[in-house]
């Protein structure tokens, strides 16, 4: 009586799959994270009941120990504008040649990712060398007791 076509199916499975697999994929992150954080926990309280029943005395918990690692904010390399610099220099660069052969007129867009690259550089550039990464700071104090 009712002919649906395979292909009206698959049209209309495609966006509510896509839907489904886009909402339980970061519910599944969360749930792990959470299995993760409890199993710590519970390792940690063993850990410590153990050494309670030994009468050893127990160092007081870090604040580290109650913060989630995605909380604190990571350091910030400077070397890494070079890199990011270079690749969107390069990709102005490539575009413009492209288009430049192809489609002149659109050759100048090409200037928007080479600005970007050449920013980045210059980021580097000024503020870059100014900080100093963690080995040198190693090989410094180390070069001082010596």
């Amino acid at each position: 009586m009712n002919d649906i076509e395979p292909e009206a199916i698959m049209a209309l499975l495609i966006p509510i799959l896509a839907i489904v697999f886009g909402c339980s994929i970061p519910l599944l992150a969360i749930f792990l994270s959470y299995r993760k954080r409890k199993a710590i926990y519970e390792l940690h309280h063993k850990e410590r009941m153990a050494a309670i029943e030994k009468g050893i005395d127990l160092p007081p918990l870090p604040e580290s120990f109650f913060k989630d690692n995605e909380e604190q904010p990571k350091e910030k390399n400077p070397r890494g504008s070079v890199l990011t610099g270079m690749v969107w220099f390069f990709i102005g660069l490539g575009l413009g040649v492209w288009w430049y052969t192809d489609h002149a007129s659109y050759a100048g867009l090409a200037l928007i990712p080479m600005g970007i690259g050449i920013a980045y550089i210059f980021y580097y550039i000024l503020e870059g060398r100014k900080a100093p990464t963690p080995g040198s700071i190693q090989s410094e104090a180390s070069g001082e007791q010596s």
